[in-house]
């Protein structure tokens, strides 16, 4: 078989295709996002209907930052604990937020495991980052 008859392995991934996904998947959360703001205006008016629109800004927030915690390896290393400390801070807040919003015994199913995805992701990505940089 001649040199050039040789099957070659799948081509893989440059990182323009790679960043150009990133960069649709980041704009199509937005996009969900937004519209998930906007249908939230159409919530009763009623107790449960306030908390769940006082909730969209935290649901929104936590879940961005969960996502971009996995992308924490991107950023240059000597920003990486910045990262962290932002991601802490945003986490804490809006979990307060939402503890004030539901109370922790009315708290529904799916933002308790909002809270909890978030919490798991920025011990993660502490852990990564633990590793990564031999502290």
């Amino acid at each position: 078989m001649a040199e050039n008859d040789t099957p070659q392995p799948a081509a893989q991934e440059s990182a323009t295709d790679t960043e150009a996904i990133r960069q649709l998947t980041w704009a199509a959360l937005l996009a969900r996002w937004m519209a998930f703001a906007k249908t939230s205006a159409a919530l009763p008016d009623d107790a449960e209907g306030q908390r769940w629109k006082g909730s969209v800004v935290s649901i929104i927030t936590l879940q961005a930052v969960t996502c971009a915690l996995g992308e924490l390896d991107g950023l240059p290393a000597d920003e990486q604990a910045l990262g962290l400390d932002r991601a802490e801070i945003l986490i804490r807040a809006h979990r307060e937020k939402l503890a004030d919003l539901w109370q922790w015994t009315d708290i529904p199913p799916n933002l308790a495991d909002l809270l909890m995805d978030s919490a798991a992701a920025l011990k993660a990505a502490k852990t990564a980052w633990e590793a990564g940089s031999g502290r």
